[in-house]
């Protein structure tokens, strides 16, 4: 069983200032408690146990916020990003060596929400075996998706349509341990090491996309922050 998470959380978010003036985006109140907060609340559910929390920017309103808590019953341990722009690689990197010795771990960013079934992506991820397993969401179009016929006429007309075929990363992972020595040093995960690993197509990455009955929401913007709080409320 998955018992280890490791949050990365070191990230300054200038989209959304002045919110994060004076407080890492995880500390960000939704439906009124911290981002974080409910990243945790949802991570006990199924039964996390430590929790690694990559930091940085503001790094003390975290430590400080886990420590008021008593860390909510959790083996906590912190790890700092200290190169500038060393990008979530080199975070996650970090987080991982020193403080993780499970075979196989949660890994995931510290802006993401969701109510998805944790344990069916960890079944998944430690049946199949594979060095990666993604969460993945059908993409949430927030435009008008058109459809037409050969003559041009529009025969449907649908705002916010959830696009099935095409999924898109939530940002949360199960690794397998061996994934650090693929990460590089600096710059983004998702650019230097997922995609080319998704080249292989050789079965190293799969993907595990939410149900119809599931939501995710990644917190980026003044308007991903109504919609969380209209989320949370709706739990």
């Amino acid at each position: 069983m998955i018992k280890t998470a490791i949050i990365i959380a070191g990230g300054e978010s200038t989209r959304l200032k002045p919110l994060t003036d004076d407080k890492p985006k995880t500390m960000i109140n939704v439906n009124g408690k911290p981002i974080l907060y409910w990243i945790i609340d949802w991570l006990k559910k199924y039964n996390i146990e430590h929790i690694v929390l990559g930091v940085g920017y503001k790094k003390e309103k975290i430590i400080e916020y886990m420590e008021e808590n008593n860390n909510f019953g959790l083996s906590v341990d912190f790890s700092e990003d200290r190169i500038v722009k060393g990008g979530t690689a080199h975070a996650f990197k970090c987080a991982i060596g020193g403080n993780v010795h499970d075979d196989n771990f949660i890994g995931m960013n510290a802006d993401e929400l969701t109510d998805m079934d944790l344990s069916r992506l960890m079944a998944k991820h430690e049946s199949q075996k594979p060095l990666i397993t993604m969460a993945l969401s059908p993409f949430y179009c927030r435009f008008s998706v058109v459809k037409t016929d050969e003559n041009g006429n529009v025969n449907e007309f649908k705002y916010g349509e959830k696009l099935w075929t095409t999924p898109v990363s939530m940002g949360v992972y199960a690794f397998n341990k061996d994934v650090i020595d693929l990460i590089p040093e600096t710059g983004s995960i998702e650019d230097k090491l997922f995609t080319s690993l998704a080249k292989q197509n050789n079965g190293r990455i799969i993907g595990d996309i939410l149900n119809d009955k599931e939501t995710w929401v990644s917190v980026n913007n003044q308007k991903d922050i109504n919609e969380a709080d209209a989320f949370l409320k709706s739990r």
